[in-house]
């Protein structure tokens, strides 16, 4: 009897125990599974996390690179700005300049007309006393100075040129060696002449039948005659020269003798 009574408590004692370890052991699985799902999601929100990371960092890098090239345009701006500032600076120098150079022109513009005046009347007068060749030409020339100084649609820059152009004209007869035709009065009657005209060292004419030449007496403004013998074949030579109709010679030609001082 008692042994029964032992073998029942001891099968109670070992169902007890079973039944605590099987408890247990679900206990501790669900603990487990807990721990494992804590785990992963942590797991889970680290991988999440550096995702994160990883495109903030990307992100910070490209910010990082478009800021670099935003300074390095930044930077060749303020290359570019400090030199146009400079080409500024020299542009309203330069300006202040043309500004007092207009100013200065006015004053001589004022100046200008009265000088070009002068000059066409100096010129005039020298011609009126200078040896008298080409002179329809010479004081065409000069009418046509005059008739520009009242002209308003020319600058006076551009009359001061046209004057000065004609003192070169006149400049370039004293080096010059020319012939022409024309018609002068002699002993009353008019007759057709050659000009032969050697800078303004001589002036002479001689008929278109080469029988008669003269030579003009600047200081006595008329024309002197020369003997046909003397002179004749000169000139005639000369103005085939002059026309190139002949080569180049030695010519005895009259000059008038220097005056004393």
């Amino acid at each position: 009897m008692t042994m029964h009574r032992l073998k029942n408590v001891l099968i109670a004692a070992l169902v007890a125990t079973g039944t605590l370890l099987g408890a247990t052991a679900a206990v501790q699985a669900n603990t487990l599974d807990s721990i494992l799902e804590v785990g992963e999601s942590r797991n889970k929100a680290a991988r999440e996390s550096q995702v994160k990371i990883d495109r903030l960092a990307d992100e910070t890098r490209d910010l990082l690179t478009d800021y670099k090239a935003v300074m390095k345009q930044v930077d060749g701006l303020k290359v570019y700005n400090a030199r146009l500032q400079r080409q500024i600076d020299n542009q309203m120098r330069r300006i202040a300049d043309i500004e007092e150079s207009i100013n200065e022109v006015t004053v001589i513009q004022r100046q200008m007309t009265p000088l070009v005046i002068r000059m066409i009347d100096s010129l005039e007068q020298f011609v009126n006393l200078d040896v008298p060749f080409n002179i329809d030409e010479r004081r065409e020339r000069i009418a046509f100075l005059r008739s520009n100084v009242d002209r308003s649609d020319l600058t006076v820059a551009e009359k001061f040129r046209q004057v000065l152009e004609a003192y070169n004209i006149e400049l370039q007869y004293g080096r010059g060696f020319d012939s022409y035709s024309d018609s002068i009065e002699i002993n009353g009657v008019i007759r057709d002449v050659d000009f032969l005209r050697i800078g303004r060292l001589s002036l002479v004419y001689q008929t278109t039948d080469g029988n008669e030449s003269g030579v003009w007496n600047n200081e006595t403004k008329s024309w002197d005659p020369l003997p046909s013998g003397d002179y004749a074949n000169d000139i005639r030579k000369g103005v085939r020269i002059a026309k190139r109709q002949a080569t180049i010679d030695l010519l005895n030609m009259p000059v008038a003798a220097p005056e004393a001082n």
